[in-house]
């Protein structure tokens, strides 16, 4: 069957919501969600939204901790649109309804996190982007011209190819029609037509076995873009958080936000003792990269599983005020923060890279946007600032929108595309199949491609994925398209690209460390 919108966004994150509700006055909007219309990266944000929000902090302040964190592989232009009008948009979130702490004194409570030399994340508890998600989804439902889909998983975008005309290069002339639609529960594919498309899919962190991501995110937009011919930028720039909650068997990991080292906690070996002092001056404030790499080299070299977050000092009423959702996660497990330290470990947790757009949020495909985590702004350089990625979303979202809605009037639909052609029958070992290579895909990405790099560990890594790109390939053209085998040939794709990138860029700088490179 096929539909028509003026708008179609994939995915329900800060993003494409804050999109959504800019163009929504003048335009038909579908969202796509392949699960609940909450669910995103977005709900899962603990720390909060970077801003300049008081008389002591400066935009130039911003911008050199920004470009610092970035080893200055930011694009500056980009970073200085973003942390300038930053502020306007978090008040229009404000405006909207998303509420952030605040003092006794009625003034915003702002936090300090790692990189950042002042105060300026504003936050709410330890849920800022729950808090957020769950102002914008309000804004949604009450807009007549907005119909969000849950559980229905993108397949492709529709492109010239569709049309029977062949693309072969990633510099050619390509342009987005709208994309083709699984309702997951009815196992039907829709042809959904779009005068412009808008990739807000969030990131790719089941790519790897240990993730501070929802399992939704498994990188479908920078897929889907690549496969149509897309530019995609800085794929081998993957930020592993630093702190997430050792608890062996817990998929996604729970983050343990920066913001508690904002607030005075300090990392600790398993026998108690500080170590950050060998690898920083910042301490357990040095941005993620570093805290990160300190931390799986102590555990290399010590043989251990983890590191500890030592809290026990700390205020008890003051933390669980600020951390609730923290404090409660770790008395569950039966770590009371103020008598024992919190296990940690690294867990991947943001793409830098992504679908490389312009200033407009505008990507090498005609008629198609990419906001938020899957898109490359060059605002992260190689190593994103905490709390600049909800802070990039809303600024991109609003500079897409305004042209979208500058344009949206002289786009025509293109009428000739065919429906999805569903040949194929299913097989009933599909699924030990799909589960078996996504285990095969996370152990070579964790184990070849994480922290820490090397030539032969890439190329290994390279060689065996590029075996499961074939099966997997095989199988998808053989079965019925399901969710599971879709998202799978996403991960093959994304671990591809991180993998590739990875190799072309013989230096270590921000994230991409490699064992025998010098900076």
């Amino acid at each position: 069957m096929q539909q028509k919108t003026d708008v179609l966004i994939i995915g329900s994150g800060i993003a494409g919501l804050s999109y959504a509700l800019k163009v929504a006055d003048r335009s038909k909007v579908y969202i796509v969600t392949k699960s609940n219309e909450d669910e995103s990266n977005t709900k899962y944000a603990q720390g909060g939204i970077a801003a300049v929000w008081h008389e002591g902090d400066s935009i130039e302040k911003h911008i050199e901790d920004t470009l610092i964190a970035g080893a200055h592989l930011n694009d500056p232009e980009t970073v200085r649109i973003v942390v300038t009008e930053g502020t306007a948009r978090v008040q229009e979130l404000i405006a909207l309804g998303a509420n952030f702490d605040k003092t006794r004194e009625g003034i915003y409570d702002l936090a300090k996190e790692g990189g950042h030399s002042e105060h300026r994340i504003l936050h709410y508890k330890d849920i800022t982007g729950y808090e957020i998600e769950r102002a914008l989804i309000a804004q949604v439902r009450r807009h007549k011209n907005i119909t969000v889909f849950d559980h229905h998983y993108a397949i492709d975008i529709l492109t010239q190819h569709h049309l029977g005309q062949v693309v072969t290069s990633h510099t050619e002339d390509v342009k987005c029609f709208g994309a083709y639609i699984l309702n997951t529960k009815t196992q039907k594919i829709d042809t959904v037509l779009a005068r412009i498309t808008v990739m807000a899919t969030g990131g790719a962190g089941h790519v790897y076995a240990n993730t501070t991501n929802p399992t939704i995110a498994t990188g479908d937009g920078i897929a889907m873009v690549y496969r149509a011919k897309g530019r995609v930028k800085d794929m081998e720039f993957v930020q592993f958080h630093p702190t997430s909650l050792y608890n062996p068997g817990e998929h996604p990991s729970f983050l343990i936000t920066e913001a508690i080292r904002g607030f005075g906690a300090v990392l600790k070996t398993t026998d108690g003792k500080e170590f950050m002092h060998k690898y920083d001056e910042r301490l357990s404030l040095a941005p993620r990269d570093i805290v990160a790499r300190a931390i799986d080299n102590e555990l290399k070299t010590r043989g251990e599983d983890f590191v500890f977050l030592d809290c026990r000092h700390l205020d008890r009423k003051a933390f669980i005020e600020h951390f609730p959702t923290i404090y409660n996660k770790c008395m569950s497990l039966g770590i009371d923060p103020f008598v024992k330290m919190i296990p940690v470990v690294p867990a991947m947790h943001y793409l830098c890279g992504g679908i490389l757009v312009d200033k407009q949020g505008r990507s090498s495909i005609g008629n198609l946007f990419a906001v938020g985590e899957c898109a490359c702004t060059g605002l992260h350089g190689a190593n994103r600032l905490a709390s600049n990625s909800l802070l990039e979303a809303v600024v991109f979202a609003h500079r897409a929108a305004e042209t979208t809605n500058a344009v949206i009037k002289d786009i025509t639909f293109e009428e000739n595309l065919p429906n999805w052609n569903a040949e194929g029958t299913e097989h009933a070992e599909e699924m030990v199949l799909i589960t078996q290579s996504q285990r095969e895909v996370q152990q070579i990405m964790s184990n070849y491609v994480g922290i820490v790099r090397s030539e032969l560990r890439l190329k290994r890594a390279f060689d065996r994925l590029e075996i499961l790109y074939k099966e997997n390939e095989a199988l998808y053209e053989q079965t019925t398209v399901t969710q599971k085998l879709g998202e799978l040939r996403n991960l093959i794709c994304i671990g591809y690209l991180i993998i590739k990138h990875a190799i072309r860029r013989k230096e270590s700088i921000g994230l991409h460390y490699m064992v025998n490179y010098k900076k």
